[in-house]
């Protein structure tokens, strides 16, 4: 594993555990929160996403990548990893972690990507497009499917917290978790 992307729902853990493999590996992490919200929560364009991935996420580097986005670059990143590791968690599961994360950032105010912040307002609406619980849930089943139909022999499917730890200690003895 040297070019690893890590994908699932809003909540799943991509980058607990990025952070984590990354250390292990002694490559780089690259976050696609950080480069898609910008100041304000202004989204990156495609393009910005595009040129950003490319010089942080070569096809002759050495990183781990987490985050979907879909056209916006995420299907590059995917394209160019040789290990893609889903984290394909029961809904329950992820919502629980992304509200106790949500309402830990909330209550204390965490500085996320470029000065942003999560507000009780934004985390309470049933609005997608503010609240990152509301996004999650509506999208669980649509970014199941999608990771389903889009698996090949590179992936590696982790379903519960189980399967997440062992991957990660089986990477630590230099042992890489057999595809799913």
């Amino acid at each position: 594993m040297q070019r690893v992307a890590i994908v699932g729902s809003s909540g799943a853990g991509k980058t607990w555990l990025a952070v984590r493999l990354a250390a292990t590996l002694g490559v780089s992490h690259v976050e696609l929160d950080a480069i898609h919200h910008g100041p304000g929560w202004t989204p990156a364009s495609a393009q910005q996403m595009r040129a950003a991935l490319n010089t942080l996420c070569p096809v002759d580097g050495a990183w781990v990548a987490d985050g979907n986005y879909g056209s916006k670059g995420g299907e590059l990143v995917r394209a160019r990893a040789d290990t893609v590791i889903w984290l394909d968690l029961k809904r329950r599961v992820v919502m629980r972690q992304l509200v106790l994360r949500t309402a830990r950032r909330v209550v204390l105010r965490e500085s996320l990507w470029n000065g942003n912040r999560e507000s009780l307002r934004d985390a309470l609406s049933r609005d997608p497009e503010r609240s990152v619980i509301a996004w999650s849930w509506t999208r669980y089943a649509r970014t199941r499917a999608e990771y389903a139909a889009q698996s090949d022999a590179r992936w590696i499917r982790l379903t519960d917290r189980v399967e997440v730890g062992r991957f990660l200690q089986a990477s630590r003895d230099g042992r890489h978790a057999p595809a799913t």
